[in-house]
């Protein structure tokens, strides 16, 4: 049910680029509006950093707490694995057909404007949601049909997530890997407050409180004072044939960086057979053997792990920044195989915690690398084909979770799914475009200090 989804595997290219920039972005012009830092943006920290960094935060302690939501609240209902996958699916599904127009708007828009909009339908939409719980009144077709509403907001919002980091920071690394240890720290808090909230009132308070998230973070937004982008020589044109060339050269930027789409391309794999399938067959099986609150704690080891790979991400600076993220991203392989072998709680949450923290890792190399090595007047449109293509084959491993457990049953998926995330990182280290790209670092900003 959640409007936000989380980018995908990865960012960024060198290499000429459809516009004629070649390699990386370059130095950023002075800012305009609302310039705070003469000499371009800080290194991480300013008013307006905080700003969005609150925003993400908040955000994905609403994502986190979901989960355990929907579940919860549709098992109440009579419903099982197989419903609980679809209504996951619903948003997924409507966000990666959409998000490509949405990477076109956000280059051709305000991204400011096109992120508080998003935010707005969301909380409409949640707020609704959370009043169909309340009163009892949960028809699957329905919580579906929220569901791919908010997969609309969400393509229009996620694309200008993307560029809205680089020119708030011009230490990028440093910038995501603040964002993914705030939003690691609210996975940690996230489920645990749900399986709380679950226990002690209603599915439905969770989705009032998810509502709220969205109000936050729309209001975060409404006061950012976002420098305006870099933008090549030409304005963009009117109509539908002007929006068709946008889309077009946005997809030969994606397809001339073979790093980009050969990760995106293994992505898909991993969506199918690991992360589709996981998330809903973990949720339905520890709360049925174990309640919502184990749920919620076996998350929150997650966020723990999260917290733990950001931490890393701020220290660590390989050369290679996808091989690096490549190697990490292996630990996963530990939440779905421990709970496909029946394991206890506190052996699921430690395998939950090693996954989240190699996957935050890999996260914020990947999503440097996007930011870094794109020009950025395309980067919104490579970063919705980006997310577009690692999220492309989400809803069918989500959707196909119940139909494969009941043919195979719960754990036996999930060990093949911990399998399958080892061949995902052998795959992506056998493509030498992506294990040997090089990382690019912009000219740090020369900002005057203050006596």
């Amino acid at each position: 049910m959640s409007g936000r989804v989380s980018g995908g595997p990865g960012e960024r290219a060198a290499g000429p680029g459809p516009s004629g920039v070649r390699g990386p972005a370059g130095p950023r012009p002075p800012e305009t509006e609302g310039a705070k830092h003469p000499g371009g943006p800080p290194p991480v920290w300013s008013r307006d950093f905080g700003l969005f960094f609150v925003a993400r935060a908040v955000a994905r302690l609403g994502d986190t707490m979901l989960p355990v939501a929907l579940a919860a609240g549709l098992l109440q209902h009579g419903y099982g694995a197989g419903a609980v996958g679809l209504a996951m699916a619903a948003t997924v599904a409507a966000f990666a057909a959409l998000v490509v127009f949405g990477g076109v708007l956000a280059d051709r828009f305000s991204t400011r404007k096109l992120m508080i909009g998003a935010d707005l339908v969301r909380l409409a939409t949640q707020a609704l949601t959370a009043a169909l719980f309340y009163a009892g009144h949960v028809v699957l077709w329905e919580i579906c049909v929220i569901g791919l509403l908010n997969g609309v907001a969400g393509a229009v919002f996620q694309p200008g997530v993307a560029s809205t980091v680089p020119r708030l920071a011009s230490d990028v690394q440093g910038a995501n890997g603040a964002i993914r240890i705030a939003e690691s720290a609210a996975q940690l808090a996230g489920p645990a407050t749900a399986g709380v909230l679950v226990g002690l009132a209603d599915p439905g308070g969770v989705f009032a409180v998810h509502a709220a998230t969205y109000a936050v973070s729309a209001l975060c937004l409404l006061l950012l004072r976002l420098p305006p982008p870099v933008r090549s020589g030409h304005a963009p044109g009117r109509g539908a044939k002007a929006f068709r060339a946008d889309l077009a050269e946005g997809w030969h930027a994606f397809r001339a960086r073979t790093w980009m789409w050969a990760v995106i391309a293994i992505w898909c794999l991993y969506m199918i057979a690991v992360w589709g399938p996981t998330v809903p067959l973990v949720a339905t099986e520890v709360v049925q053997r174990h309640g919502p609150g184990a749920y919620g704690l076996i998350n929150s080891a997650l966020g723990a792990g999260t917290v733990v790979g950001g931490l890393v991400a701020l220290r660590l600076r390989p050369r290679r920044m996808l091989r690096a993220g490549a190697f990490a991203l292996t630990g996963f392989t530990a939440f779905p195989t421990a709970v496909g072998l029946g394991l206890d709680v506190p052996a699921m949450a430690a395998g939950a915690a090693v996954a989240g923290a190699g996957m935050s890792f890999w996260a914020v190399m990947w999503a440097t690398s996007v930011q870094t090595q794109v020009q950025p007047d395309v980067l919104n449109r490579i970063h919705a084909y980006d997310v577009a293509g690692s999220l492309a084959m989400m809803p069918v491993g989500q959707a196909l979770a119940g139909p494969a457990a009941s043919v195979l049953g719960t754990h036996e998926v999930l060990l093949v799914s911990g399998v399958v995330s080892v061949v995902v990182v052998v795959a992506l280290l056998s493509v030498a475009a992506v294990r040997d790209l090089v990382r690019v670092d912009p000219a740090p900003a020369s900002v005057p200090r203050t006596p």
